[in-house]
């Protein structure tokens, strides 16, 4: 079909399905939903290009072609063996993606913590019949279970906290920041609070790269064993999920040991980072930067999604 201009797209919201880019059409309009693996796919039904995917037009005739991903690593996961750029669900909680070797996952499900409050003093998650994920439910309870909801909130004698002011007399309780999801390139790492208006704890991320996949290890000084926190030496932007920052970083990273040791983040702090897609859309991600890094033998395993090992946790986060 020809473009037509001015662009002309539907007024209701775009719905894709979990795990789906949004991304503009070949007259450059309006969003669509991106064409998956194995789809069929044109100009105006693009490929998700976000998972390394194109159109491959060499197999179907009339203007339509089948999405196929570039050449990269396949994912063996539990036994199971996914092609690059292929999307599945190993349960129904969640929407994974295998990405050159490396699996990444988004939770279906809501897994925020509900912390007890005067309007919900015994929150419970239950099992809905016929449903995956599981839901909050509020429970009947006695006067004296006020006690427990009002934990989390300070104690002022002279005035009792009013229940529409929730944030100002919230105890704010925030867990250390989890280790990075990855031991090199663009990984997530995540820490629970509730420095929030509801005073509620909610699950809260950042990215975080520990080292590029191909940072160029420096040589240890002599009678020095590893290079703990080196820098680039030029400026560099970030990259996530086919977008890039529009500002560039000259960034610590963690560096390497010559006796068996792995070095990992030990002081980081959090920045906002703003990334421009392909489609000129923006947005801002929270995003880990080091500060200090430490070599010990309480090595990660890399990619290691489902089964980790490694809880190792940052000591502290100075904004």
């Amino acid at each position: 079909q020809a473009c037509t201009f001015p662009c002309q797209c539907p007024s209701q919201p775009l719905q894709c399905p979990a795990g789906t880019s949004h991304v503009l059409d070949a007259c450059g309009c309006c969003k669509v939903c991106a064409r998956q693996l194995g789809e069929l796919c044109s100009l105006h039904r693009p490929c998700d290009h976000h998972k390394g995917l194109y159109c491959d037009f060499s197999k179907i005739h009339r203007g339509s072609g089948i999405c196929l991903a570039h050449e990269g690593a396949t994912c063996d996961l539990l036994g199971k063996i996914y092609l690059n750029g292929e999307s599945f669900q190993p349960t129904c909680k969640l929407q994974c993606i295998c990405l050159d070797g490396a699996v990444g996952c988004i939770p279906l499900c809501s897994d925020d913590l509900r912390l007890p409050s005067p309007d919900c003093p015994r929150p419970r998650r239950v099992r809905v019949r016929n449903k995956c994920c599981e839901e909050w439910v509020c429970e009947e309870g006695s006067d004296n279970d006020l006690g427990t909801a009002m934990a989390v909130f300070r104690e002022d004698p002279a005035q009792k906290p009013e229940l529409n002011n929730l944030q100002e007399n919230c105890l704010v309780q925030t867990t250390a920041w989890s280790a990075c999801s990855r031991s090199c390139g663009m990984g997530i790492s995540a820490r629970v609070t509730n420095d929030n208006p509801r005073c509620r704890l909610e699950k809260e991320t950042r990215l975080c790269m520990v080292r590029p996949c191909d940072f160029p290890m420096e040589k240890t000084k002599k009678g020095k064993k590893c290079v703990r926190t080196p820098r680039p030496r030029q400026s560099l932007h970030f990259e996530f999920s086919g977008c890039t920052s529009t500002r560039s970083y000259r960034p610590r990273f963690c560096g390497s040991c010559s006796d068996g040791r792995c070095c990992t983040p030990e002081l980081t702090s959090t920045a906002d980072v703003e990334f421009r897609c392909p489609e000129g859309d923006s947005f801002h991600r929270k995003m880990m930067f080091i500060k200090v890094c430490s070599c010990h033998y309480d090595c990660p395993r890399d990619n290691d999604i489902f089964l980790a090992t490694y809880h190792r946790r940052m000591i502290g986060d100075h904004v």
